[in-house]
């Protein structure tokens, strides 16, 4: 009975930059849950072999590339979705990007181009998701922070600043959207990897061990580690949680407060 709990067949779930690292093995989770997959991101060669993947776990899947700093193009894709599927049940808002820059030489255009994605496309993708969800009086929305909404990483202020953002737009938004049945919620990720995000630190072993030193597990997490957080997030497991993280980050966050 509780298992039953956690499975999510019928659903349909948006995942955002999921071509790769952790927006493709939450995909893949979901799907092995039973859901089908609406898989965006901007490669498209990554997203036909992701398609392939799914549809082999048995699962519909269907892909859109988009740019989600482009608010035109992520408005089109929800509604595109909603037309192919009919009904938009889960949105998982992972896209993200991480431009690693000493504080005195960031620019207005790397802001911009960094805060784009992070925020304003994270928060426009969920308002236009919201929309349908509110019609059908139910819907799950899953914001994939940090440990850095908490905690401050050398040299990306930028990217702490819009994950500390998305963490306060969850709260702010489970407030909102409560009265229609929509449940916000984020899973906040420790280091992950090897990703395109942490490509960088673990090619870097002196960056690497003062990453791992911070962590009581003393290692990294990968990817399909945050399949769970995000499978009960999304499912009637968690009906009565809205406005919350779950950090999984091997006990970054304990341990750094």
């Amino acid at each position: 009975m509780i298992l039953d709990l956690f499975k999510l067949d019928g659903k349909v779930a948006i995942v955002t930059g999921s071509s790769k690292g952790i927006g493709r093995a939450l995909a893949k989770g979901l799907a092995e849950a039973g859901a089908d997959i609406a898989a965006i991101a901007r490669t498209e060669s990554e997203l036909i072999t992701l398609k392939e993947e799914i549809e082999a776990l048995g699962r519909k899947c269907a892909y859109w590339v988009c740019d989600m700093g482009d608010v035109s193009q992520v408005t089109k894709m929800v509604q595109d979705v909603h037309a192919c599927f009919g009904h938009i049940d889960i949105l998982v808002n992972n896209a993200a990007v991480n431009i690693r820059q000493e504080p005195l030489t960031v620019t207005e255009d790397i802001w911009d181009y960094q805060m784009g994605i992070n925020i304003k496309g994270a928060y426009f993708c969920a308002q236009e998701v919201a929309k349908f969800m509110k019609d059908q009086g139910s819907g799950s929305i899953i914001n994939i922070c940090s440990n850095a909404s908490i905690v401050g990483l050398t040299n990306q202020v930028m990217y702490c600043a819009s994950k500390g953002a998305l963490s306060q737009i969850t709260k702010a938004l489970a407030l909102d959207l409560c009265p229609y049945g929509i449940r916000v919620n984020a899973v906040g990720p420790g280091l992950t990897g090897p990703t395109h995000l942490t490509e960088k630190i673990f090619t870097s072993p002196d960056m690497l061990e003062t990453r791992l030193t911070r962590i009581p597990m003393h290692r990294a997490a990968k990817p399909e580690e945050l399949q769970g957080a995000t499978v009960y997030l999304a499912s009637d497991a968690s009906s009565y949680m809205t406005g919350h993280t779950i950090y999984v980050d091997g006990g970054w966050i304990i341990n750094a407060l």
